[in-house]
């Protein structure tokens, strides 16, 4: 049985899988600035893309967008903004959500929810 890190891994690599073939070109995975993180950091049309990927198993719980939170949005702009701070040629970012719901071992949807406002 897969824990719930390696769901969320497997969602990320279908995720990267999805934006690489949209054609977006990945610049970071799981990027790190003190206790903030990023699952994506991806470039498209010179806009830096920031994205969230949320994985499901089931619908029990409900819709995998549907888990993010006003908090876990602050924490992503906060963590966008150490970004750019480090790579001050990055002027224009959005904010992108991929919800991905996996039923056995095959991704049923894949959900992308571009420039997310909070």
């Amino acid at each position: 049985m897969e824990s719930n890190k390696e769901k969320g891994a497997k969602g990320e690599q279908i995720a990267n899988d999805y934006l690489i073939e949209k054609g977006y070109q990945i610049l970071e995975r799981n990027w790190r600035h003190h206790h903030l993180e990023v699952d994506i950091i991806a470039s498209e049309n010179a806009l830096l893309h920031i994205i969230e990927v949320k994985t499901r198993h089931s619908l029990r719980y409900g819709l995998p967008e549907e888990s993010i939170t006003r908090d876990k949005m602050t924490f992503l702009k906060n963590a966008a903004e150490a970004y750019q701070f480090q790579h001050p040629y990055w002027k224009y970012i959005q904010f992108d959500v991929i919800a991905i719901t996996i039923i056995g071992n095959d991704p049923r949807e894949i959900f992308m929810i571009e420039d997310v406002y909070f």
